[in-house]
């Protein structure tokens, strides 16, 4: 039975083993044991009893702006809705937060996120410090073949 819940310190050695091959080829940006430290609130972990087997962030760009980022689940266990759930815990702390508007996700699978509700926008709508924070770290910047979806928070949406 697979279980979501928030991580704690101890649980950043397995989440960044999860992540290598996606590091490395870049779908996933890298980050540094103490990112993920100072961070690690923003987290959402997916275990399979003891194992974790997904995890993604909900960072806070703005009132109005938050974004799903680092989505990544064991490709055992994909196609289980794993994805699904935790994406669904991001938006419904988005909502709890109070977060005004938008919830973006930059991902090369698009067709996932539109699926559950995700509408696609041009990167140029994304703001600018989100560009210079994250995306200049990418193997593939400044030439990136990722798409920009959003999805509008108005009220608790089930996806």
């Amino acid at each position: 039975m697979i279980q979501l819940s928030k991580p704690t310190l101890l649980d950043i050695e397995e989440m960044q083993l999860l992540v290598i091959e996606d590091v490395k080829s870049g779908v996933i940006l890298p980050r540094t044991n103490d990112e993920m430290a100072t961070t690690i609130r923003s987290y959402v972990i997916a275990k399979d009893d003891n194992k974790i087997v997904g995890y993604t962030a909900l960072h806070l760009h703005s009132v109005r702006l938050a974004e799903i980022r680092s989505l990544i689940v064991d490709k055992n266990y994909r196609g289980k809705d794993i994805g699904k759930k935790m994406v669904q815990f991001g938006l419904d702390e988005a909502y709890e937060l109070g977060v005004g508007e938008d919830v973006l996700a930059l991902t090369y699978v698009p067709d996932f996120f539109k699926k559950l509700g995700f509408v696609e926008i041009e990167k140029s709508q994304i703001p600018e410090h989100k560009i210079w924070a994250d995306c200049i770290k990418c193997i593939h910047f400044p030439v990136c073949n990722e798409v920009a979806v959003v999805f509008k928070i108005n009220k608790r949406n089930t996806i």
